[in-house]
């Protein structure tokens, strides 16, 4: 064992800050920089942004293709790393700490001109892997750059304020008074946004959109996939991104353990370039259990990104028929007004369906859904079946954890979704065979970036008649899906019990 010759990059094996601010491995951040040109790197006058630092991972494998690419043009290596370093390399780290990590990663000393750092180009302490202590814009208890909650990030000096300063300024250009050919990272994912229980607002996509206000010649980043969908904070950026054809590449890791093991991403991550000067459709490669499929597509066919090329041409049939969505008449949260915590009471005239059960409820304290009351109604969980939305190991989903059927005179709490009311106690049973097929759920879960399922979830489901009972294979015949296409349908849902358990 002694006499190997082991020796293993420190920078792929360092623990996680958080579960939303993780390192980088050194072999993902290869990847990303695979996508960029190789003539950047022979170019002695490139520069190179990383504006969320956190290992300095990038700057390290930046530095060793231009090491390599610059060895003509300036053959005295010493000399060639003091230009990179001085002239080409820049890093904003997200904390104190990271700033420290980076320098050292980078400089191979905690301070750019300390009597260990490999390069003796600077002499201040910093170099180029700045951090200075930023304080958020508070504007009716929010930051009006971030979005952060007062409450939350209102802190004394001893702890960190996550202000970040990437995007707490209005020109960005100013920090290191330049633009950058390439700006590249793994930036923050999210902040607390003191909601109830856990909530958080994504933060990822104002880190995307001040590095395209920079307008340099590519951005490439990894950030979480479930943008794909939209959602909380994130619609806006979905309509942003998705019509952006200088997005050129994407690639999509519907599992995020495969690029950060043991981390817990809902939805998945991705990476991609955004190339200023090239326009057209998007070359998209989606990876499971290490195979990749590629296509190339438009990101704006749908209104939102359908992950999985094999999944395009099935969705196409089925809005082909121009036919009404599910989406359309599936209840908001709160079909009856009554959020998650209400609880029936000693006495009423109606039945409260709750998460652990049913009791006794006022029809007159109801003000929402009035009219569903006396209907034969569908429920099914707002939360999906799936952890965090992602498939098991088989890459299979269920979807939806549990469908029933409330009679007239019961009504449900916030925990729960009606997703159609009926007359006929049939037609009800209708719906819930039809939400049972493997074609329903398969639509379901193209918007499956989170363990929500919510309204919009169902947009891309066809609204049928319910006097007929739907299954599989007829709707297979009647939107005239493949072979193929069902084998591939199979592969990604799982089938559902009749007993509903």
């Amino acid at each position: 064992m002694f006499k190997s010759n082991y020796n293993p990059d420190v920078l792929s094996c360092i623990a996680n800050l958080s579960s939303d601010e993780v390192f980088t491995p050194p072999q993902l951040a290869n990847r990303m920089l695979d996508l960029l040109p190789d003539e950047l790197w022979s170019d002695k006058n490139a520069t190179f942004l990383d504006p969320g630092c956190k290992s300095g991972v990038f700057l390290r494998e930046i530095t060793k293709r231009l090491d390599k690419g610059l060895e003509k043009q300036i053959p005295d290596r010493q000399k060639r790393i003091d230009h990179i370093f001085k002239n080409q390399l820049y890093g904003l780290p997200i904390t104190e700490l990271t700033a420290l990590l980076s320098r050292r990663t980078l400089y191979c000393s905690k301070t750019a001109n300390g009597k260990y750092s490999v390069s003796k180009a600077f002499n201040k302490p910093d170099g180029n892997i700045r951090f200075g202590r930023i304080k958020h814009i508070w504007v009716n208890g929010r930051c009006s750059f971030c979005g952060a909650n007062k409450d939350n990030y209102d802190r004394s000096s001893e702890l960190e304020t996550h202000a970040y300063a990437f995007i707490h300024t209005l020109n960005p250009e100013e920090i290191f008074k330049m633009k950058f050919d390439v700006i590249i990272g793994n930036p923050p994912y999210q902040l607390s946004d003191g909601g109830f229980g856990k909530s958080a607002s994504p933060i990822y996509n104002v880190f995307v959109h001040q590095a395209k206000k920079m307008n340099p010649r590519f951005i490439t980043m990894i950030i979480p996939s479930r943008w794909f969908a939209g959602g909380k904070g994130l619609n806006e950026f979905r309509v942003e991104m998705l019509n952006d054809d200088r997005i050129r590449k994407i690639v999509d890791y519907e599992d995020a353990n495969e690029v950060f093991p043991g981390v817990d991403i809902a939805g998945g991550v991705c990476y991609f370039l955004w190339d200023r000067d090239s326009h057209g459709p998007c070359e998209i490669t989606n990876v499971r259990n290490n195979e990749s499929i590629v296509s190339v597509r438009h990101l704006n066919e749908f209104q939102t990104f359908i992950r999985h090329s094999q999944a395009v041409p099935i969705i196409r049939k089925v809005i082909s028929k121009n036919e009404n969505n599910m989406s359309q008449q599936v209840s908001s949260r709160k079909p009856f007004g009554l959020p998650t915590n209400a609880r029936p009471t000693k006495k009423g005239d109606i039945v409260l369906r709750w998460n652990d059960g049913e009791g006794p409820y006022f029809r007159k304290d109801i003000e929402v859904g009035v009219e569903l009351i006396d209907k034969w109604k569908v429920i099914t969980s707002y939360v999906g079946y799936d952890h965090a939305g992602n498939p098991g190991k088989d890459g299979k989903r269920r979807v939806f954890s549990k469908i029933d059927i409330l009679p007239p005179g019961t009504i449900c709490t916030e925990t729960y979704l009606v997703v159609g009311s009926y007359d006929n106690e049939k037609y009800a049973i209708n719906l819930v065979n039809y939400m049972k097929t493997k074609f329903f759920r398969f639509l379901v879960s193209q918007f499956m970036y989170s363990h929500h399922i919510t309204k919009e979830s169902y947009s891309l489901v066809p609204q049928l008649d319910m006097t007929k009972n739907w299954t599989d294979q007829k709707l297979y015949a009647r939107y005239g899906i493949s072979i193929e296409e069902q084998a591939f349908i199979e592969t990604k849902i799982k089938s559902m019990d009749p007993s509903n358990e």
